[in-house]
């Protein structure tokens, strides 16, 4: 699938904002930490890759009622959902100035029922001129998600006998309607109920 820029400027890609908080202590020392004995970009976005996934568990998977969205957030409860979950992964690629950006796919339940928007991270390594899509969401039995940049290993391939839906643009910052019903949302069931169906 062709990916496609939300703004034209690489630089935006980089920047800070209030989820992607990557000048935030905690993120930096995060970021510090993961780049020792990573020699390249490649090495170390799939160290960041590895560590969002495998070390801050999928609040559903875990049964945390918590909701996070900031990466710092994220970092210090080592909880959340996906968006949270990109949102961290994105945050420490840029920390190490690897553009990245959040992309989304439309995901429903095993019938069909109960659709919802699901959050990835696109990565551009230096010298690569494409973005690549990967999922930190965290792994469990029927989920297997690995950090590829030349074929997609996402958690989930999507299914369009079910409406499901790979969305090809990459955002530089979250968008609106997921931030709101984030910020929003006193715990992780509330939350579920509040996340939008598609974008």
């Amino acid at each position: 699938m062709e990916l496609t820029q939300h703004s034209p400027d690489i630089g935006a890609y980089l920047a800070v904002d209030e989820a992607i908080d990557h000048e935030h202590p905690r993120v930096v020392e995060t970021a510090a930490h993961l780049a020792r004995g990573a020699d390249t970009a490649y090495a170390y976005a799939r160290a960041a890759f590895e560590f969002v996934r495998d070390t801050i568990p999928h609040s559903v998977d875990s049964g945390d009622p918590r909701v996070t969205w900031r990466a710092s957030e994220v970092l210090a409860a080592r909880t959340g959902i996906c968006h949270a979950k990109s949102i961290t992964l994105a945050a420490l690629l840029r920390a190490r100035s690897i553009p990245a950006g959040l992309c989304y796919q439309r995901l429903a339940a095993d019938d069909g029922a109960n659709p919802m928007v699901h959050g990835l991270v696109a990565l551009r390594l230096p010298g690569s001129g494409r973005w690549a899509r990967v999922d930190p969401r965290g792994n469990k039995p029927g989920v297997d998600a690995r950090f590829s940049l030349e074929e997609e290993r996402l958690a989930w391939v999507t299914r369009e006998e079910f409406n499901e839906v790979d969305y090809p643009v990459v955002y530089a910052a979250p968008p609106e309607v997921i931030l709101h019903a984030l910020r929003g949302a006193r715990d992780r069931s509330e939350l579920w109920r509040n996340l939008p169906e598609h974008l």
